[in-house]
């Protein structure tokens, strides 16, 4: 197998690709061809030594993948030799083979492009756990989605819409606006320009959104919680925006208004069967063209290094995957 390996965590730069020999999977395993893996930001911080997973030395990099079983190990019963599959296993996706615990894959049908597949658990999963399991949202409900151009926030655009919500999307520039409204999209708001609360309460007619949607933190996320509805739902996802904001808990009292935390991939291990129920529903979603993963750009293997740089960029609508030439 070619491989990308990690043989010191002092960044991308030090990243080498090799010829290795394919692994065996072990009880439980699969040996999967891997056809296509998408990068995500604890790939990045994963090889700087900043990520919570800390793995021996050296490993492969790549949460996320898709591919086509090769080998089974003993005990595993529900999947055979030739399935698709995707798979969200911390590491080993950039090469052209890897080993993954059999529990973590998700069947797919051959209606999902290799793309697709490797761009699908992360997002959907993240953003379905927010704002239905933790968030509760409900048809005719305003959310209000930052970062909605990213790779989690545009598959929370299709969510919300899928379950009949009014969405507003918050983006940083005027094309990512144009991207969102082209994802379904009710409004959006460039929050780059003009008042932020202003335009939020302009397009909630001064209620305010019931659902907030936030993966970027960092200075948006006060102003957005000033503006959320009575009993508004604010869901923190993350903080690409690098900051970790701080929020005085008076504004909850006044709103009555609740702050839930989501952590899907905890969430994944604590809860097992109500995560593959969620995931199942996700692939007839998208089976049924309701939702699909908006994918910036596909990248050769080889090119993983440029992908990073893309990544690092700030400009990405979507998600980045890295796709292998199979024989």
């Amino acid at each position: 197998m070619l491989a990308w390996l990690c043989e010191k965590t002092t960044g991308v730069e030090d990243l080498v690709r090799k010829e290795m020999a394919n692994p065996t999977p072990g009880p439980d395993e699969v040996l999967i061809e891997i056809e296509a893996a998408s990068l995500n930001f604890p790939d990045l911080l994963i090889v700087q030594n900043k990520y919570q997973l800390k793995p021996a030395i050296p490993f492969v990099p790549g949460a996320e993948f898709a591919g086509i079983i090769r080998a089974l190990g003993s005990g595993v019963k529900h999947l055979s030799v030739g399935s698709r599959v995707a798979c969200l296993n911390s590491i080993g996706g950039f090469a052209s083979h890897t080993i993954a615990p059999a529990r973590l894959c998700l069947p797919l049908s051959d209606r999902f492009t290799p793309e697709d597949g490797a761009s699908f658990i992360m997002t959907y999963g993240t953003s379905y756990h927010a704002l239905i399991d933790r968030g509760g949202l409900q048809a005719g409900e305003t959310v209000l989605i930052l970062g909605a151009a990213g790779g989690v926030g545009s598959a929370a655009i299709q969510i919300a819409k899928a379950k009949g919500a009014k969405v507003i999307a918050a983006v940083s520039s005027a094309d990512k606006c144009e991207t969102a409204k082209a994802l379904g999209a009710d409004e959006c708001i460039n929050y780059s320009e003009g008042d932020f609360r202003e335009q939020i309460k302009a397009l909630t007619a001064g209620l305010g959104p019931n659902v907030i949607y936030d993966p970027v933190g960092a200075q948006w996320a006060e102003p957005a919680f000033r503006s959320i509805a009575w009993r508004g739902r604010y869901l923190v996802v993350g903080f690409a925006g690098g900051n970790i904001p701080c929020i005085p808990f008076n504004l909850m009292l006044l709103k009555g208004a609740s702050v839930m935390g989501v952590f899907w991939g905890d969430f994944s291990r604590r809860e097992y069967d109500n995560n593959r129920a969620m995931l199942n529903e996700l692939v007839d979603w998208y089976e049924r063209g309701l939702i699909k993963p908006l994918i910036d750009t596909v990248f050769e293997m080889s090119e993983l290094k440029q992908a990073y740089a893309k990544m690092s960029s700030r400009g990405v609508k979507g998600k980045l995957v890295l796709k292998n030439r199979l024989n």
